[in-house]
């Protein structure tokens, strides 16, 4: 799952995901905005440049979903 559901930040914020597991997992945006890979036991970050909100899920485990918020 991620970790918190739910999460806000701002225009020009880096946002970390951080893999625990021992399987990947990616961070798809439902609208298409982003796919960030996340490979076992490591960190990716992807940089926010714009406004928007967005559900998001894993491809490969698709009950994993969440919700990120960026606002001005």
């Amino acid at each position: 799952m991620f970790a918190p559901a739910e999460v806000s930040a701002k225009v020009g914020d880096t946002i970390e995901w951080i893999n625990k597991d021992v399987f990947a997992h990616t961070a798809t945006a439902r609208n298409g905005d982003f796919d960030v890979t996340m490979p076992p036991k490591k960190t990716s970050r992807r940089d926010e440049g714009r406004q928007y909100g967005v559900e998001y899920y894993c491809r490969y485990h698709p009950n994993m979903k969440a919700v990120l918020t960026i606002a001005p």
